[in-house]
């Protein structure tokens, strides 16, 4: 059966097969953020600094990607006015006692933070002003949305920066996901290779970082190919002067990703599947700037109660040495691995 009697072939069809299969929607209250984590992240100077990332409340992306549940964090109506603002300073009050200091944050809305309809221009204000003293500050974005709004929040960034800091500490992380073309393509992801690049470079020229976000084990490629793409992927990241590479593993559950697999053109990665890609891609990096992988929620790709944390603990620490460190052993002899089909 070709893979247009299993997927839709047009971005608006796409759309539809991927709101068709959502499930219900959580109410959330747009003046509160719904998740602060705190944790040590190295920087590019090969130190730990701590950080503070914030899930912020706001309205949906109006992106429809295929393997993106963060819907189900968003609202569907515009985020208030003074919404952002109050939801990030909410959270600097609540790192505020942390025993070691928090010197920056990510605010992480689930979409776009220059999306006017999620972060209102208006607000930038009194973002940045509830992040005066920090000497780093993450949002996220669409390539297609990198433009004039950065200018404003740069500028907004700079008039409440401290007296020390010489400059806004602003970076942007984009999710590029995969560089095949084709998966990138069929992912509704809406961008191509090439806008990726000009949105990339116009953040250099501006002297905004780059964080860029890739899948591990994304979907529409074939198991045996995962690995060269993810390598791939990496060149293309550190190509357009990302300084950090966030490793994100492909999540089940947005509906959509669920028919994929069905239809074999997606297979979840396991806890095995993201230790290996780790390693293959912060071996391959070679000094050209950090790779991250992320570890929140990762008991959902793990098939072995008796070494998951251990196995957790090694990967944070090879995120903060950004070196390799010997396999955990695992007292059930194999973590709980079984053979399966390769699916695709």
């Amino acid at each position: 059966m070709p893979d247009s009697d299993l997927y839709p072939a047009t971005p608006s069809a796409r759309d539809r097969f991927v709101l068709d299969r959502r499930g219900p929607r959580t109410r959330h209250d747009p003046w509160r953020y719904q998740g602060l984590i705190v944790e040590d992240e190295r920087t590019a100077r090969g130190d730990r600094a701590r950080m503070a990332t914030v899930l912020l409340t706001g309205r949906e992306c109006p992106w429809r990607c295929a393997m993106c549940d963060l819907w189900t964090y968003t609202t569907v109506t515009d985020t208030p006015p003074g919404a952002i603002p109050a939801q990030v300073s909410a959270a600097r009050s609540a790192v505020r006692d942390e025993p070691i200091p928090v010197i920056g944050m990510k605010l992480y809305n689930a979409g776009s933070f220059f999306d006017p309809r999620a972060v209102p221009e208006a607000d930038y204000e009194g973002v940045a002003e509830a992040l005066t003293g920090l000497s780093r500050v993450t949002v996220e974005s669409h390539p297609a949305l990198v433009g004039p709004r950065v200018d404003r929040l740069l500028a907004a960034l700079d008039r409440h920066r401290g007296p020390e800091e010489l400059s806004a500490p602003l970076e942007v992380a984009m999710g590029l996901e995969t560089a095949h073309p084709v998966a990138l393509e069929r992912l509704n992801k809406r961008f191509t290779l090439e806008g990726f690049s000009e949105a990339a470079r116009a953040l250099d020229d501006r002297g905004v970082a780059l964080r860029v976000f890739l899948l591990i084990s994304p979907p529409f490629i074939p198991s045996h190919e995962q690995d060269a793409w993810l390598l791939d992927s990496v060149d293309v990241a550190f190509s357009c002067g990302a300084s950090v590479v966030s490793l994100v593993p492909t999540r089940p559950g947005n509906g959509a990703i669920e028919q994929l697999a069905t239809s074999g053109l997606f297979r979840a990665p396991d806890l095995e599947d993201i230790e290996r890609s780790f390693a293959l891609a912060l071996r391959h990096a070679q000094g050209r700037g950090r790779v991250f992988v992320d570890v929140w929620d990762l008991e959902r790709f793990a098939q072995c109660p008796h070494c998951t944390a251990a196995r957790r603990d090694r990967l944070q620490a090879m995120n903060l040495e950004q070196s390799l460190l010997p396999p955990c052993p695992c007292p059930a002899g194999d973590h709980g691995l079984t053979s399966r089909p390769q699916a695709q």
